[in-house]
């Protein structure tokens, strides 16, 4: 895990989502949508803590785990900034597959937005949820990001390049098979694991959770800068309507494929 501690170290995370904000809010748009008016919140690999952030503003009880402690401090920054560390329980560096810090069935709701991620051997992607499981109330909601296999197919026949060693045909073959992406180069996105979106419902269902929705929280991923620029032009009203449009679509299933990040909505048995 050191590469990837490092890679997020150096990464701005929450500038991410302050730039690309569409990710935020499709996500944010179907998590209000299931979350109940109040409780225990856990935010497992929050990263610098923008969900937590919003969760505490919102009322809800949170508690924030992530594995870098950078970027645990960096979450304790910001909720001193917004006048809301009263609405944390803990602030966490943990690691996804062992929250042993936490007792059984704490949390109304758990969400788990990075981890997913970074865990290339099965046995460990089982850890982590059944980790989330033990630490989620039964009849509890769960919030888990994947990325799917085939965009990052389609991103690396686009963009070789930027996403060696897939610029060449041998190793996006080899990722199709495997779902592991490892980065040529230092610095760069890396230890990478992506879902089949076909195999996502059933593996959750496999470990304890019924599951309700899966959503593509960025579709818009397809959209370049000069896309952006033509529809925020056209005024604040239609670039809402953009937004609005995004929102409603993003649990089509036909467009899962497209999106950079999936959203998986379940529930504890």
């Amino acid at each position: 895990m050191s590469d990837i501690i490092n890679y997020y170290n150096q990464f701005d995370e929450w500038g991410r989502l302050e730039r690309e904000p569409i990710e935020f809010q499709v996500n944010w748009h179907y998590i209000k949508r299931y979350l109940p008016p109040a409780g225990n919140i856990l935010d497992n690999g929050a990263g610098p803590g923008k969900y937590s952030i919003k969760l505490a503003m919102e009322g809800y009880r949170v508690t924030l785990t992530d594995l870098t402690p950078k970027l645990v401090e960096i979450a304790k920054e910001k909720a001193e900034e917004f006048h809301l560390e009263n609405h944390f329980s803990d602030f966490l560096v943990a690691d996804a597959r062992d929250l042993s810090g936490i007792q059984d069935e704490q949390f109304d709701a758990a969400l788990m937005l990075g981890p997913m991620y970074h865990l290339q051997e099965e046995a460990d992607r089982i850890k982590a949820i059944r980790e989330l499981h033990r630490v989620t109330k039964k009849n509890g909601l769960v919030f888990i990001a994947f990325m799917p296999r085939i965009k990052h197919i389609l991103t690396s026949l686009m963009y070789p390049e930027n996403w060696k060693p897939n610029n060449q045909m041998k190793s996006i073959q080899q990722f199709n098979d495997t779902g592991s992406f490892n980065h040529q180069e230092a610095g760069r996105f890396t230890g990478a694991y992506y879902f089949n979106i076909e195999e996502i419902k059933p593996f959750m269902e496999a470990h304890g959770f019924e599951s309700l929705e899966l959503i593509g929280s960025n579709v818009a991923s397809i959209l370049n800068k000069e896309n952006w620029d033509y529809w925020k032009d056209k005024g604040e009203q239609e670039y809402k309507n953009l937004i609005d449009l995004l929102i409603e679509k993003a649990n089509d299933p036909y467009i899962l494929g497209i999106s950079s990040h999936l959203l998986y909505i379940g529930v504890k048995k």
